[in-house]
């Protein structure tokens, strides 16, 4: 394909950013729909990339190359079947958080629909990078609409929780670019493909790996590091926590599978180990802390360091099972976690509240939002026929082939995520009305159930028909796990 279609779905959004500031329409509505417009063409966009994708292809697609900093740097772009479904999930997020802040941001509109749309073309920068320094400029530059999201539009700590969520991805990145130049010192190439040629020398592996892992962790979050992402989601506005949960978080699990596996693999089998002890550290402790929360949106910002733990599990089985089980949760996640912010955010809108002792009997005024709700919730704990039950059933079944033990603990997490959604939705959905006001609360609206709706529907239809995803998926997946064994059987031939 001579069109650079995946420079054009990286720079539409910034076109309609950039129109919406140069023009300024004299009202709100005139940038909510510019706004709509553009993202509902990128998205357009997006499905046609996946149907034109050929999945039996064994490499890069609509592959773009031109110099950028004489010869040094590359902007190349391309995608795989790993990438492309995070492209299309990106731009589906998009217009449905400029339409659900529609209501919810009273100040600064224009400002922050431009932040939404800015902040769209980084992510999908991210997945089509495949220059280690232009996937580096995306993967910061994201950071700073984020910021502005959080600390302008966010709630009574926001300032806080701003610059807590910039610092931690910050300085957990610079080590990554440390690393950067170090491998182009190695290997004289920024170009990934390139290095995946050359391959870089093991001796420089495990230490280029630790640098790459600081950013992903934090990025992802991994735990220790986990601690600012309950603050970045109880701060952030409705449409902020969507973004975060379903695309940005996903950024760092393409991170791993792109560079981590691709470029280190004799770093990615020597610290397997670390990371199963601190995916289960994260599944079973955070699982219990989200228990303990009164706070929804703390809760499920909770669950979402759990759900991620079982990403990092399954990308490090090294098996296809275990793969396509990790990516298959990212995309379902970024779906469920999308609605669930979105529904704490229309009790938000009515109630002004989000402490869950301050509900209960909404099922009574609430029957369209309780209904939704409950779907969303039994998808989060894996109920099967949802897109729940099938990342982390292949998740634990390439678990299993590798560590026994590791899949005990980990199913047992499955049992706490239950405890904690069902736990949820008995106090705010269930039960005595003790709060006066929720009789006074209307059900959800059209534009709301209409969104709604349509996550709950992708729900439940990529939970009964899930080779949508692994069909796309599952030829890049054999080629990362060739390219793994083959390297690693090829040091224990030269060690002989």
């Amino acid at each position: 394909m001579n069109f650079p279609i995946l420079s054009s779905i990286i720079f539409l959004p910034l076109l309609g950013a950039l129109f919406i500031m140069i023009f300024k329409p004299k009202n709100n509505t005139g940038v909510v729909y510019i706004s709509l417009f553009t993202s509902i063409a990128n998205f357009f966009l997006s499905l046609f990339i996946w149907w034109s994708f050929d999945p039996l292809f064994d490499g890069f697609q609509f592959l773009e190359e031109k110099n950028w900093i004489s010869g040094f740097i590359k902007f190349k772009l391309g995608i795989d079947g790993i990438s492309v479904l995070f492209i299309v999930l990106t731009a589906f997020i998009a217009p449905i958080c400029i339409i659900s802040c529609v209501n919810s941001i009273k100040n600064r509109l224009r400002e922050f629909l431009i932040a939404i749309l800015i902040l769209e073309t980084f992510m999908i920068g991210v997945f089509c990078s495949l220059d280690l320094v232009i996937f580096y400029l995306f993967f910061e530059a994201g950071l700073i609409p984020m910021f502005l999201i959080i600390g302008i539009w966010g709630g009574k700590r926001r300032v806080y929780s701003a610059y807590k969520f910039f610092l931690y991805t910050l300085l957990g990145s610079v080590l990554m670019l440390v690393a950067i130049i170090a491998i182009y010192t190695l290997t004289g190439t920024t170009d990934v493909t390139q290095i995946y040629e050359i391959k870089i020398p093991i001796q420089y592996q495990n230490i280029l790996w630790l640098a790459f892992f600081s950013s992903f962790a934090v990025k992802l979050p991994m735990w220790p590091v986990h601690t600012w992402l309950p603050d970045a989601h109880v701060e952030a506005p409705t449409a902020g926590s969507v973004i975060l949960a379903a695309i940005l978080l996903k950024m760092a699990g393409y991170g791993f599978l792109r560079f981590s596996i691709g470029m280190f693999p004799h770093g990615s089998e020597y610290f397997t180990p670390l990371v199963f002890t601190l995916s289960l550290i994260a599944i079973l402790y955070t699982s219990l802390v989200a228990l303990m929360q009164d706070d929804m949106k703390k809760l499920i910002a909770y669950s979402s360091v759990a759900h991620m733990g079982y990403v990092t599990l399954g990308i490090f089985t090294f098996t296809k099972q275990g793969i396509e089980g990790g990516m298959f949760q990212m995309i379902s996640h970024g779906i469920i976690s999308a609605a669930l912010f979105l529904c704490v955010g229309v009790l938000y809108d009515r109630m002004q509240t989000r402490d869950i002792r301050s509900y209960g009997g909404v099922v009574n005024y609430l029957p369209k939002f309780s209904l939704i709700f409950i779907i969303f919730t039994l998808a989060s704990l894996g109920l099967p026929g949802t897109t729940g039950f099938i990342g982390e059933f292949l998740v634990l079944v390439g678990t299993f082939t590798k560590n026994y033990l590791a899949a005990v603990l980990a199913t047992f997490g499955v049992v706490l995520g239950a405890a904690y959604m069902l736990w949820l939705a008995k106090r705010v959905i269930f039960g005595k009305v003790t709060n006066e006001s929720v009789t006074k609360l209307t059900d959800v609206n059209k534009s709301e159930l209409a969104i709604l709706a349509i996550l709950a529907l992708l729900t439940i239809g990529l939970g009964f028909y899930p080779n949508l995803i692994l069909n796309t998926v599952d030829t890049s997946v054999n080629s990362l796990i060739s390219n793994y064994q083959n390297n690693l059987a090829s040091v224990e031939v030269n060690s002989r």
